[in-house]
Formats: C-alpha cells, structure tokens, sequence
C-alpha cells in the first residue's frame, strides 16, 4: 500500500511540470466593436501567470467592448464582410456575441490571428 502511495506521488510530481507549461485557452475573449459593427484593435493585459493565461482586463481605446467565444481548435470564424458587420452590430447590443452566428458559422474569434 505504501509502494503504490509513493509511485501515485512520484508520477504526479513528473507530470506536474508538463501540465504547467500547456496553454490555457479561454472560452471567451474581448473584442471591440465600432458603430457600424466591424472589429477594432482590443488592448488585453495578461497574468504574469505561467498557470492561469487568460485575459485579466481588457479595454477598448475606441469602440464597444463586447464579449466574443474563442474559436475552437480547427474551427474558422465567418469572412469579414460587410454582411458580416451589420450582422456583428445587431448581435452585439447585447454585449456579447457569444451563441450568435452568422452564415452557419459561430461569431468567433480566432487568437492564433491576433
């Protein structure tokens, strides 16, 4: 019973640092929205944090800033188009755009582009 006790431990304290450097990836992010509905530039300050990467406080110099989903791995957020931004505007008087989408495509946003 001891042996396993110490295996369990010693392999937990292995694996420990490999689960520490993988990425965390949100749910959500923060986008800015301008009037007309089209995306502009989001300032986003990061945890020192090599455990917890998510967003802390984000801002927009210009714009609404408005709640988005984080696309998944593989998946493409719609073509920007004009389509796109009135769509965008509509979805987002809520404040977010999490669940909407556009064309069969969620309003996602892809971080890898960012």
């Amino acid at each position: 019973m001891v042996r396993f006790s110490l295996i369990a431990f010693v392999t937990a304290l292995a694996a420990g640092p490999a689960l520490a450097e993988s990425p965390v990836v949100p749910a959500t992010t923060s986008v800015c929205l301008d009037v007309n509905g089209s995306l502009l530039p989001v300032v986003c300050h990061v945890q020192g944090s090599r455990l917890d990467r998510r967003d802390t406080i984000c801002q927009c110099p210009e714009g609404a800033r408005t709640d988005a989903s984080v696309c998944a791995p593989g998946e493409r957020p719609p073509v920007e188009n004009l389509a796109l931004s009135r769509a965008r505007k509509v979805a987002g008087k809520d404040g977010t755009l999490v669940g909407d989408s556009f064309e069969g495509r969620r309003m996602c946003v892809d971080l890898s582009q960012r």
